[in-house]
């Protein structure tokens, strides 16, 4: 166990994160995401839901101020509702560092932005369209 790192944080996940450079993307998947298919780095996060992951990754990672969007989410489906769990992300996104740009990706072409993502993290979120990709940013002095 190391101080200030957040339990739910596996080895394998904070080497991805310290690996990651400047504009690097990392998805973090819900259940239903094929992460496998998607991209050649994938870290399991069984028994976890997305937010708490988010949370504990944004005590880490800062994110890409000089991008036009830090963090992007999965189009809904035509007649699909808009996910609760958007409102969540937005507030974990924004309590961590402020006002933050989301962007939206239809379906395929976020299965396609997962394949140039540095990794994919598999959670067990049961929440529908419960992906987010993160653009990670510099560390200021």
């Amino acid at each position: 166990m190391l101080k200030n790192i957040p339990a739910c944080l596996s080895p394998d996940l904070v080497h991805v994160l310290m690996s990651m450079g400047h504009g690097d993307e990392i998805v973090i998947a819900d259940g239903n995401f094929p992460g496998d298919s998607n991209n050649d780095l994938v870290v399991r996060a069984d028994g976890l839901g997305v937010p708490e992951l988010l949370s504990a990754i944004l005590t880490l990672l800062p994110l890409d101020r000089y991008s036009d969007w830090q963090a992007g989410l999965m189009e809904t489906v035509a007649g699909d509702p808009t996910p609760e769990i958007w409102q969540t992300y937005e507030e974990i996104l924004a309590a961590a560092e402020g006002k933050v740009e989301i962007t939206k990706f239809e379906r395929f072409a976020f299965y396609e932005q997962a394949k140039k993502a540095f990794a994919v993290v598999l959670t067990s979120e049961t929440a529908l369209y419960g992906n987010i990709i993160l653009k990670k940013g510099v560390v200021t002095p």
